[in-house]
């Protein structure tokens, strides 16, 4: 009896850790070290990432999403195309349909809750597309592209995000959030700034709140958050925070942004300062305050990405070529510093 006990317990202890592995992909640039997509392991208990696999070959493919059911995966390659993968039982990646992005430089990819449709931003184009998605994963033509170029400075599209009957797309060189809305099958302009950007503060990526009523953006030139509500007719901003600490003097260049799990944090990467800036955030009027700024063990975090448990932070450093890993204070939202690990040129992590 003891010995089947002692066997059980062993299998339960087995059985619980592989549990805790989930799989990390990491989208990277390829022009120096790197050879496509990369996938690790990521124990949610102990905060290890391991087993280091290239899952496939392919050219800059910079930012990566999932179909809702983990069947497929999507990517923007920077040579300007769109590819779709299927995603096999060893978790390895096939190719299904690889496509125009209708713009140079295609930087960010999105998908919709029904997984019925991808949007892509094309940074040196200054355009926006939105693809069908096929039973199969495979993509359809593009069937709507939006050229946001309207005078002598370029449009600079760099991320786009659908919510519910939406579509916000931050746009650098027009310095601006637009807004589109559903007109049956269709997306249609409501509004090419949803508020003021005072200054040039550049607008780069954004993130909502689950019930839809608050908008953060960060800003890259401006190493700022602008925060915003969203009101029954239009929106207003009631926030406006720097990224930086009080006394860095450097390069400024802004980047990612994630909301905690529970909402009450907010997180920003600083390129330049290779800092994350930690701020807690107001669940009753949504405004936030700056309460750390962590180094990221590197150099240019351009992405990062939270775990799904909430409790760790992993940044993609991709000039020092490494993924720096932290642990999150659930009860502070600060951060404190675990480990690194090699990765060539990472620029975009997928849990």
């Amino acid at each position: 009896m003891r010995l089947k006990l002692l066997f059980f317990g062993f299998t339960f202890v087995f059985l619980s850790s592989k549990a805790q592995n989930i799989d990390l992909y990491v989208g990277t640039y390829t022009k120096r070290d790197s050879k496509g997509i990369y996938k690790l392991n990521f124990n949610t208990e102990t905060g290890v990432l391991n087993n280091k696999k290239l899952v496939i070959h392919a050219d800059d493919p910079s930012f990566l999403t999932y179909a809702p059911d983990r069947k497929f995966m999507y990517s923007v390659n920077g040579s300007g195309f769109v590819s779709s993968y299927k995603i096999n039982e060893d978790k390895s990646l096939s190719l299904l349909t690889r496509m125009s992005s209708n713009g140079k430089g295609p930087c960010h990819i999105a998908i919709n809750k029904e997984g019925s449709k991808i949007v892509v931003s094309n940074y040196g184009a200054g355009t926006v597309s939105i693809y069908p998605i096929k039973e199969n994963g495979y993509l359809g033509e593009a069937s709507q592209v939006f050229n946001h170029n309207k005078g002598e400075k370029p449009a600079r599209a760099h991320s786009a995000q659908f919510h519910e009957n939406d579509l916000y797309v931050a746009d650098l060189g027009n310095n601006a959030v637009y807004h589109y809305e559903l007109d049956g099958d269709k997306y249609k302009l409501k509004s090419d700034s949803i508020v003021k950007m005072e200054g040039n503060p550049g607008p780069r990526h954004f993130v909502l709140t689950k019930d839809d009523q608050y908008i953060y953006i960060i800003n890259e030139y401006g190493g700022s958050i602008t925060s915003v509500k969203k009101t029954k007719k239009r929106f207003e901003q009631i926030d406006f925070d720097s990224t930086l600490d009080d006394d860095y003097k450097g390069q400024i260049s802004c980047a990612d942004i994630h909301l905690s799990k529970d909402e009450r944090f907010l997180y920003g990467s600083n390129r330049g300062e290779n800092s994350i800036a930690v701020f807690k955030r107001n669940t009753e009027d949504g405004t936030i305050e700056r309460i750390q700024n962590m180094s990221v063990y590197g150099d240019w975090p351009r992405n990062f990405t939270l775990d799904p448990t909430g409790k760790f932070l992993l940044v993609a450093n991709r000039k020092s070529d490494n993924i720096s890993v932290f642990k999150i204070n659930t009860e502070t939202g600060k951060l404190s510093f675990l480990y690194s690990i090699d990765m060539p040129s990472p620029v975009c992590l997928l849990f």
